[in-house]
């Protein structure tokens, strides 16, 4: 799979956050398909159009990332997730692994460990 045919879909409430995460995905090669600023709204995206991986933030309103990345991992168990967080402490981020996060991206993050991160989970 070439990284032009990866697609992205980007899961955080905070727009300036969508929109640095969409720039860095794009610049390097990926398709960002669809972004929600909500769990609700994340899981119908994801519905949509089924991407190969998800950009998802741990804490929005309603729905958070955990219960979103639960029913990921029910419905679309091949989708990868990349859990975006500030939440930087051992448990937190034992428990985004544990709960089927296939790896972590920390706030604030800059473009080289994204796209690292991604590139990582593309080759598992």
């Amino acid at each position: 799979m070439s990284r032009r045919d990866r697609t992205i879909v980007v899961v955080d409430d905070n727009e300036l956050i969508r929109i640095s995460l969409r720039a860095i995905l794009r610049q390097a090669g990926h398709v960002v398909v669809g972004e929600a600023k909500c769990g609700d709204s994340a899981l119908e995206m994801i519905e949509r159009h089924v991407p190969d991986l998800v950009c998802l933030d741990v804490n929005m309103p309603g729905r958070n990332g955990l219960d979103v990345l639960g029913e990921v991992r029910q419905r679309w168990p091949k989708v990868r997730v990349m859990m975006v967080t500030s939440q930087a402490d051992r448990d937190s981020i034992q428990t985004m692994l544990a709960r089927g996060a296939d790896d972590i991206i920390l706030k604030p993050f800059n473009g080289a460990r994204v796209v690292e991160t991604i590139a990582r989970a593309f080759k598992r």
